[in-house]
């Protein structure tokens, strides 16, 4: 087993230096030994067979399982390597890729019984595991580093305020948040835009504290959340945004959601839509993450959503592009998470947290060293809505930022 592994990962790994240790003991390093070098052990023959068998689903695995331990670096350090190698996958993965890419719709087929199962394998976890990594807003998607120095909880502001600024809302308008998450979002839009927002989840425990935040701040008249899908909804809304919700719509169901966000906005009605993206056209979902992390997942390709967005008749009007913001934002989320490690493995064991470094490191990795990217797409309905240069976005984010420094201190959530 052995050699063969050596065989096979000297074939794949010729960036960077990897020493690896066998479960019987013997060791080769592989790479071409620039940068420093990393210290990988197999603990068991079952783990060697895992990664030589289907790599992507294996390695992940026998991390989670005790049976693939870093000793010189991190796992964060370790995949760094293997996600920036000349191949982007190893030949003999490539069969799984093909079989994956295949049955990939029936993957992403996602009803509403099967959305709201798949929410809750996620985002329904104990509130307080999000408590340890994430900014005190309880912002989940990307943030927006203004400057390289911005901290994780500036950078999600301006996140906030960038999208903001995009819907160009004034107050009063009804705004639609497609996947509202803990509703940092929706009162930010609320609180500050003056906007009437209506919120929906598909998870109950972001729902509970979506309405308790907004009780808190006494906007419960002009910020509530439902458990709603956006299928279910009613309308019209002035303006609707969804930010990291649209990478659990699946392909199959492309054209709904934009032909329901067409039917649900009115006839001045701005949308903006911020996903994950991936810059090398469509393919399909790493399976050690649809399996444990995000099942019925995926990550589209701009060539996957324009087409859709087209046959919904609605107009693009801006499209960004965020690069590298998201793998600054998995990196501060590594570092939380770590620091307060021992609190994962209380709420749940050793494998969880396991499972926990694994996800965040290799969602790092794969925005730091692959053509992954997040996107933020502005649609209405028709011409002459939003004004014809982007200057607006600047004087809009001015102006949002002086209405916050006017906002009521935040309250704190137990956990926070």
């Amino acid at each position: 087993m052995g050699s063969l592994l050596r065989k096979f990962l000297s074939q794949f790994i010729r960036r960077g230096s990897m020493t690896v240790t066998t479960a019987t003991g013997s060791k080769f390093t592989v790479g071409d030994g620039s940068g420093d070098p990393i210290l990988v052990r197999f603990v068991t023959a079952d783990a060697e067979r895992k990664v030589l068998i289907n790599p992507e689903l294996g390695l992940g695995e026998a991390y989670m399982d005790g049976e693939f331990v870093v000793e010189r670096g991190t796992i964060a350090d370790a995949l760094a390597i293997l996600l920036d190698q000349p191949d982007l996958l190893p030949q003999w993965a490539k069969p799984w890729w093909h079989l994956r890419y295949l049955t990939r719709h029936l993957k992403q087929f996602n009803p509403r019984s099967r959305s709201r199962s798949n929410v809750a394998h996620h985002y329904d976890l104990d509130a307080r595991l999000y408590s340890l990594f994430l900014d005190a807003d309880k912002q989940y998607s990307c943030a927006y580093f203004e400057t390289p120095e911005a901290t994780l909880d500036d950078a999600q502001l301006a996140k906030k305020r960038h999208i903001a600024a995009k819907l160009h809302v004034k107050r009063g308008q009804r705004v639609l948040d497609i996947g509202s998450g803990w509703g940092g979002l929706g009162v930010y839009l609320a609180e500050i835009a003056g906007a009437d927002v209506t919120g929906i989840t598909l998870s109950t425990e972001q729902l509970q504290v979506a309405n308790a935040r907004a009780a808190e701040k006494c906007l419960t008249g002009s910020a509530k959340f439902l458990l709603e899908d956006y299928r279910d909804i009613d309308g019209p809304f002035d303006r609707i945004v969804s930010v990291g919700m649209f990478e659990h719509v699946g392909e199959p169901f492309y054209d709904t959601f934009f032909r329901r966000c067409a039917e649900l906005l009115s006839e001045d009605g701005v949308m903006l839509l911020h996903s994950i993206g991936r810059s090398q056209g469509p393919d399909s979902t790493n399976p050690w993450i649809a399996k444990y992390i995000f099942p019925g997942g995926y990550i589209p390709a701009l060539s996957e959503v324009m087409p859709a967005i087209e046959r919904a008749g609605l107009l693009v009007c801006d499209i960004e592009i965020l690069r590298l913001h998201y793998a600054g934002t998995l990196k501060a989320w590594r570092e939380r998470f770590m620091a307060r490690r021992e609190e994962a493995v209380q709420l749940y064991d050793e494998r969880f947290a396991l499972m926990w470094e694994f996800y965040l490191a290799a969602c790092e990795m794969s925005f730091r060293k692959q053509a992954m990217m997040n996107f933020q797409i502005q649609l209405t309905r028709r011409q002459g809505v939003i004004p014809i240069t982007r200057d607006y976005i600047g004087r809009e984010e001015a102006r949002l930022r002086a209405l916050e420094g006017g906002a009521e201190p935040r309250l704190k959530l137990a956990g926070e």
